[in-house]
């Protein structure tokens, strides 16, 4: 069906669950990088503690798959490919001192994007009358609000000391 246009509405939400999915993958491979590249003790918890909210969510969206009656599927995700691109090229030119500030932004960017992702899933999802999968949407959303808090409050923690 993916290899198709995109015709009805529950085509699209479909898609954008596979999305969803492949962005949540690239998450857990980046997150994994940042926890093993930190310096700060605080923030390799803080990366470990959001390595476990994305294994949650991998498992919400393949439920939302078996919801539906579809087997999980991939899209394509060149925003998070993107993101993981520009982390690393960051990284690659940052001083040693400053690598955490990077990777923090970085983490909080992708919080940003999968939070837009979720709010988009969460629209569908009543579009189409799956209340059952949008419960499920619902609290990936909510964590990724949250996510977007502790990494922020984090981050301006980071500044003030290496300021």
């Amino acid at each position: 069906m993916f290899d198709e246009r995109i015709e009805h509405l529950r085509e699209l939400f479909e898609y954008r669950l596979g999305v969803a999915l492949t962005m949540e993958r690239d998450a857990l491979t980046m997150l994994h990088e940042l926890e093993v590249a930190a310096r700060n003790a605080e923030l390799r918890r803080l990366f470990s503690h959001r390595l476990d909210e994305t294994e949650w969510q991998l498992r919400a969206l393949e439920r939302a798959f078996e919801l539906l009656g579809r087997e999980p599927r991939c899209s394509p995700s060149a925003a998070t490919t993107g993101l993981m691109r520009e982390c690393l090229s960051m990284l690659a030119r940052t001083e040693e001192p400053l690598r955490d500030g990077v990777e923090l932004s970085a983490a909080l960017t992708a919080a940003h994007y999968e939070t837009a992702v979720y709010e988009g899933l969460v629209v569908l999802a009543d579009a189409v009358g799956e209340a059952e999968v949008r419960a499920l949407l619902e609290r990936s959303l909510e964590q990724e609000r949250q996510a977007s808090e502790q990494l922020s409050r984090t981050a301006r923690g980071l500044v003030r000391v290496a300021a």
